[in-house]
């Protein structure tokens, strides 16, 4: 069973930048590809980036692409979602998430485990 603790969310002007963190336990890490994901007040949780066990491989969502950055510390059992030009449309609750093996990384349902979230917001 592993345990994901995400941190670093907070209130954040357009433009400014965070740092999202997640920390990992109760299982081996470099065994999954780590994912972060959000949601937004009455929409469907979204795919944001995804990376592989090795940190080799990363995908992103559109809508983030060339802003946000996903990177992973396997020592440390962490995974990092390094977000810049913050926009409004990017607050949500931030999700961490772990997943085995398979296709789809984009859905959510393809994900073993998953953190409790953190809150994003990004005033205009």
């Amino acid at each position: 069973q592993v345990q994901l603790v995400e941190s670093g969310g907070g209130l954040v002007q357009a433009g400014g930048s965070l740092r999202l963190s997640c920390a990992a336990s109760g299982g081996t890490f470099i065994n999954y590809a780590m994912g972060w994901f959000r949601q937004a007040p009455g929409k469907e949780r979204e795919f944001v980036a995804v990376i592989s066990w090795s940190g080799g491989s990363t995908n992103y969502a559109d809508s983030v692409k060339g802003r946000f950055t996903i990177s992973r510390d396997n020592a440390k059992n962490t995974v990092y979602l390094q977000m810049n030009s913050l926009k409004p449309e990017d607050t949500a609750v931030y999700y961490c998430a772990a997943r085995y093996s398979g296709p789809n990384y984009y859905t959510p349902g393809s994900y073993d485990y998953w953190g409790q979230g953190t809150q994003v917001t990004v005033s205009s």
